[in-house]
């Protein structure tokens, strides 16, 4: 999965996701958002996280804490995501291997 960032400045982030400048900017020292390193007010994001900040605090009316932790929450559930598919290919592999239709490797190509 390719991350598109984009840098926008505040005023133009405002316009564009309907969230006021004070908003973003106390997104920015919540951690919730990142500022571009050398390019004063801007911020320096996913347009998608953009757009799922917006939509958590306008449409949902979720605080900004409150969005921190369903933030986390989600991130979590993408490792565990991650980590299922991962242990189903694993076990695959291994059914793969017990049935007899798996690679079999001799010590010395492990050394």
């Amino acid at each position: 999965m390719q991350t598109h960032i984009i840098t926008i400045t505040y005023h133009d982030c405002a316009s564009t996701y309907g969230l006021s400048e004070a908003v973003l900017r106390e997104f920015v020292d919540l951690g919730l958002l990142r500022t571009a390193p050398d390019v004063p007010d801007t911020i320096q994001d996913e347009p998608d996280h953009l757009a799922r900040l917006a939509r958590l605090h306008l449409d949902l009316g979720l605080s900004k804490e409150g969005i921190d932790v369903i933030l986390a929450m989600r991130q979590r559930l993408l490792y565990l995501q991650a980590e299922v598919q991962r242990q189903r290919s694993r076990a695959f592999q291994l059914e793969q291997y017990a049935q007899g239709r798996g690679p079999v490797f001799d010590a010395n190509d492990w050394l």
